[in-house]
């Protein structure tokens, strides 16, 4: 209607669950910025993550970052009219830096604040495309979703959106972690897991076979610290071969085959059990050159829809934090301004937004490799 004013919602998201600082403007389903600060230089050192030195960086990062994120959306503070941050899980102080700067924001502009699941991010980020990005939810199919990441790896069922059951999860070591340290054991450098894949893809993926451990057994779960210490015994008993070009890219492929073949397998296996036609993966080790075209030839293989984060969104960002935001302001959800971190808030259907906070923190992702 001719001199209606549309008013335009326009949230800030912030990221800051482990080692990248990270903001994003958002606007009406619309990315307008999404602005990320990595620290792998500075933890490259120390083979991991080291939780002081990054929520340190995360203090250093958040207020260039945050103003970066505002300039290149080309808007100001006063404009905003809803503030978001990851609440959990992740490191406590990294956490606590990221939510605290969100709270504060919120207080100071009279803003609703609202505490997002980082998990949950994850989950819909693969519905986040196109340029600009933008989040394509109309409507959102029942499906099964991986979210595998340095500290995690999860089946998901999701049956509506923001509708959703973990169907199962690691129960040692995540795929990231055995990307990354079976890399440390054949001597490629920090962060090892993308380096790992991108000698696999000069490999012979069947010239050295490593275990799949719960590949085929009749539940959810994943297991890969076995995996890992197959390739540490491998490597003691034959001491040297990681030094010949040629032996360390097929080492790296027939790994990277094992994992991958393991995540592929049990994803399909749990969307035909549960009779859903489609499927999505999300998380860092969705950029693995290798998942992403065994998930998509066993898709197409088996006639489903397929969906895989975009790489940006795969590792952590805000732009997930701040569409997943404006999903749950739609519904009149926010959180209240006095509510703490979750280090260990756990993922299951978020539908009513209470917390529900695991006895312990798993922050595997972001310490250094054993």
């Amino acid at each position: 209607m001719a001199g209606m004013i549309v008013f335009k919602k326009m949230d800030l998201a912030i990221e800051s669950s482990c080692d990248e600082t990270s903001a994003a403007v958002v606007q009406n389903g619309r990315l307008l910025s999404n602005i990320v600060a990595s620290q792998v230089r500075l933890h490259s050192e120390y083979g991991g993550v080291v939780p002081e030195l990054a929520t340190r960086e995360h203090l250093r990062n958040l207020i260039p970052v945050v103003r970066q994120a505002l300039e290149t959306a080309g808007i100001s503070m006063t404009d905003l009219t809803a503030v978001a941050a990851t609440r959990g899980p992740g490191l406590p102080a990294a956490l606590m830096a990221g939510w605290t700067a969100a709270q504060s924001l919120a207080t100071a502009r009279g803003l609703p604040v609202i505490g997002i699941h980082h998990h949950e991010a994850h989950l819909y980020s693969p519905w986040i495309s196109g340029k600009p990005a933008q989040f394509h939810s109309t409507p959102i199919p029942p499906h099964v979703s991986l979210i595998a990441s340095g500290g995690h790896t999860l089946l998901v069922h999701v049956r509506a959106e923001l509708d959703q059951v973990i169907l199962g999860g690691t129960l040692d070591d995540a795929a990231g972690e055995c990307f990354d340290k079976a890399a440390k054991l054949l001597g490629l450098p920090y962060p090892g897991g993308p380096v790992l894949d991108r000698l696999a893809e000069e490999g012979r993926a069947d010239r050295f076979e490593f275990p799949r451990p719960l590949r085929h057994e009749p539940n959810h779960h994943f297991s890969f610290s076995g995996l890992k210490t197959s390739v540490r015994v491998f490597l003691e008993k034959n001491p040297g071969l990681a030094d010949s070009p040629q032996d360390l890219r097929d080492l790296c492929a027939g790994i990277r085959a094992a994992i991958v073949d393991t995540l592929t397998t049990k994803l399909i296996a749990a969307a035909t059990k549960i009779g859903v036609r489609c499927i999505t993966a999300s998380g860092g080790v969705a950029c693995n050159r290798g998942l992403r075209r065994d998930l998509q030839q066993a898709a197409q293989k088996r006639h489903l829809e397929l969906r895989i984060a975009e790489p940006a969104f795969c590792t952590d960002n805000a732009a997930m934090i701040g569409f997943l935001a404006e999903r749950r302001l739609a519904r009149g959800q926010s959180t209240s301004l006095d509510t703490e971190t979750g280090p260990g808030w756990e993922l299951e259907n978020q539908e009513n937004h209470t917390p529900q906070l695991a006895a312990a923190t798993d922050s595997s992702a972001c310490l250094p490799s054993s």
